[in-house]
């Protein structure tokens, strides 16, 4: 399977791994999402224990402007505790609102699974509602595919959806030399 060019980057933006002096910022562009009832199900950001936990260290990039500015984050997760599935990781991006546009998510996407492909990753999943249009398409310019819609998935219980029973699509993209 091939997958698509990933087109052109944000030119003034630079990513580097995400660390914990980044951890404020990051929580901010997180909680900002996550107010819009349309980036996850989960109401509130986690602290950094429970966030460092959670997410692969190999794995997790912020993008920054010139002034150190954090204009948003990618990490994953691992989908299993199980060995067979230690390939199988699930991707979060935020973009900060000021940063939408600028190509920020792809760059931040882009570095995510170069990083993945380099590693012992061969899929990268992420769940998105399937009003999240912005998300889908940015997901599937960088090579995922929808593969499933999973109903009723879970309930908001905050932002402008609260109590509405939310689908998400599940995207995947299978590393390229993946025989399959």
């Amino acid at each position: 399977m091939s997958a698509p060019s990933p087109g052109p980057s944000a030119p003034d933006v630079r990513v580097v791994p995400l660390e914990p002096a980044h951890w404020p910022q990051v929580r901010e562009i997180y909680a900002r999402g996550i107010a819009t009832g349309e980036a996850t199900l989960e109401p509130e950001p986690p602290d950094w224990d429970q966030f460092d936990a959670a997410k692969l260290a190999d794995h997790r990039f912020v993008a920054v402007d010139d002034d150190g500015r954090v204009l948003g984050w990618v990490a994953v997760s691992p989908t299993s505790s199980r060995a067979v599935y230690a390939g199988v990781v699930e991707v979060s991006v935020y973009v900060h609102p000021d940063a939408h546009g600028r190509g920020v998510g792809r760059t931040l996407l882009t570095a995510l699974l170069d990083s993945a492909d380099r590693g012992a990753v061969w899929t990268v999943q992420a769940g998105v509602f399937p009003e999240n249009t912005a998300s889908i398409a940015l997901h599937t310019s960088v090579g995922f595919r929808v593969v499933g819609r999973r109903e009723r998935l879970g309930r908001m219980v905050h932002g402008p959806r609260a109590g509405v029973w939310r689908d998400v699509l599940l995207l995947e993209r299978r590393r390229p030399d993946d025989p399959d």
